[in-house]
């Protein structure tokens, strides 16, 4: 019983021992597969020159016509200008208000806002076109083989004769609305308002345009300034350090006044490097505002504007509310919801239409003719719970433009009140930091002096100037904010800021 009971232990061992074995060879991880690296060739695409010549002719056509619909929308509010003109044509100098003309006719935004309001446009004619007849027009061949189950003399042995009938009917029919209880005119007034809507939303497009590329522009003046004055801290701390070299050739100065000159120098170096990444990348905002990627490397002929706005809150306001296109859209489409409710409340009317056909056919053809017309007074699809549904719907839509019309009065009062507020500030700002600019160069000047003679040291000459670099940029980024504040304001009244004759 014990060999027995031996043998059967030494049984299941073995049994477990291959059985794990098989195990780890199947958990034991495979070698990567090596992956083969596909190359995509290109694709040997035929070019239909001809198709692609007219899609380039289309375009051209197209960007004209825009270009021209966005100028009409420009000096509806704004200056005349001619925005057919070319980039090339400007000798690489380019005006504020000749970006501005470049960015009506090449801004792609400004084309697909006004695209959007010409398909608006297109829906007035397709609900107006229910009026319009429906004309319908085909041919039919049918052969009909019969069974005939009577027999007898005369006209059944006849039609037993002929197995089968052959018909050739040629028709035309016409359906035409008459009148509908106004149902037509309430779509295509809804379909009027919608399309004057887009057409506000154009304009505030075109107006966002100029904003971004008047703001584009002033920083880019702004960043050619801040290049001039990195350049010139350059020149002062070459000069301070010439003359530092000097008195320590002297004796008069420790050599720790060459070695601080020469940090400074190097500093001054460093930020204007900087200063010049910043132009060059103005440049291509610039570029990308007005939407014409050559005009990075530009000359600018204008300079920020120095003189004072006249400007009154109260004025403003009334102006932003005669003239803010974002208002006037709201406007429009809460008049679009109300005729809404008009045209869901007349869908409980009947429809009159006219009718009528004419065919001509027979076993031959012209063997026969037939017509038929008439006038129907009906309802179709008549489901009065639907249509109620709909009623409130119509009404509870109405509601929601009344509320979001009143919530862009109040935001147009919220905008103009800041614009007002942030350029009065720039305004007093500027005068602030006119003063200080003052100050500082005199102090500038002072400072170089004193160390030019001996009686100053590296560290109050080094003060003096970091003091009239912060006064300089400080003065300056003043200015760009009294420019970009005053381009905000006109932004968000939907019209020109008055300027005056007063130099700041």
């Amino acid at each position: 019983m014990k060999k027995i009971l031996s043998s059967v232990l030494i049984l299941i061992f073995f049994t477990s021992t291959a059985a794990s074995a098989k195990g780890l060879a199947f958990w034991k991880k495979k070698p990567a597969e090596e992956k083969k690296i596909h190359i995509v060739e290109p694709e040997n695409k035929k070019i239909n020159w001809k198709r692609e010549r007219k899609k380039d002719a289309e375009n051209a056509k197209t960007k004209k016509q825009t270009s021209k619909e966005a100028e009409g929308m420009y000096e509806t509010k704004f200056p005349v200008i001619n925005s057919q003109i070319e980039y090339t044509d400007m000798n690489g100098e380019v005006s504020l208000i000749d970006c501005i003309k470049l960015a009506i006719t090449h801004n792609p935004t400004i084309m697909s806002a006004i695209s959007n309001a010409e398909i608006y446009k297109s829906r007035i004619g397709q609900a107006w076109s229910n009026y319009f007849p429906t004309i319908g027009a085909g041919v039919s061949y049918s052969r009909n083989d019969m069974l005939m189950t009577m027999s007898g003399g005369g006209a059944f042995s006849s039609m037993m004769n002929r197995r089968y009938n052959m018909f050739y009917t040629p028709t035309l029919s016409a359906n035409m609305l008459l009148f509908d209880f106004g149902k037509t005119k309430a779509n295509a007034d809804l379909a009027t308002r919608n399309y004057e809507a887009s057409r506000y939303d154009a304009e505030t497009s075109i107006e966002q345009v100029i904003y971004n590329v008047k703001v584009a522009y002033y920083n880019l003046v702004f960043a050619d300034l801040q290049k001039t004055v990195y350049e010139d801290t350059v020149q002062d701390y070459e000069l301070q350090l010439k003359q530092a070299r000097a008195y320590y050739e002297i004796g008069k100065k420790a050599k720790i006044d060459v070695t601080t000159a020469e940090y400074n120098l190097g500093n001054a170096k460093v930020n204007l490097i900087k200063a010049k990444n910043t132009l060059e990348l103005a440049g291509v905002q610039l570029a990308n505002a007005v939407g014409i990627p050559e005009l990075e490397n530009v000359i600018l002929k204008d300079k920020l504007n120095t003189k004072e706005y006249d400007v009154n809150f109260e004025e403003l306001l009334k102006t932003a509310e005669e003239s803010r296109p974002a208002l006037l859209a709201a406007k429009k489409l809460m008049d679009a919801a109300e005729m809404n409710v008009r045209s869901a409340k007349r869908a409980f009317t009947p429809d009159l239409t006219a009718f009528g056909s004419y065919q001509n056919g027979g076993a031959k053809v012209n063997t026969d003719y037939g017509y038929q017309f008439g006038v129907q007074l009906n309802y179709n699809n008549l489901n009065l719970m639907l249509l109620k549904k709909q009623v409130d719907e119509a009404k509870a839509t109405y509601k929601k433009y009344v509320a979001d019309y009143e919530q862009q009065r109040q935001n147009v009062y919220l905008e103009v009140k800041s614009a007002y507020i942030s350029l009065l500030n720039s305004r007093d700002s500027l005068d602030v930091a006119k003063l200080a600019l003052q100050q500082a160069k005199e102090q500038q000047y002072q400072a170089f002096r004193r160390y030019q003679v001996g009686l100053g040291n590296a560290i109050e000459f080094k003060d003096a100037e970091n003091t009239y670099l912060n006064a300089q940029l400080s003065y300056y980024s003043n200015l760009l904010d009294y420019n970009v504040n005053a381009a905000e304001l006109e932004r968000v009244i939907g019209a020109p800021v008055k300027e005056s004759e007063i130099e700041l």
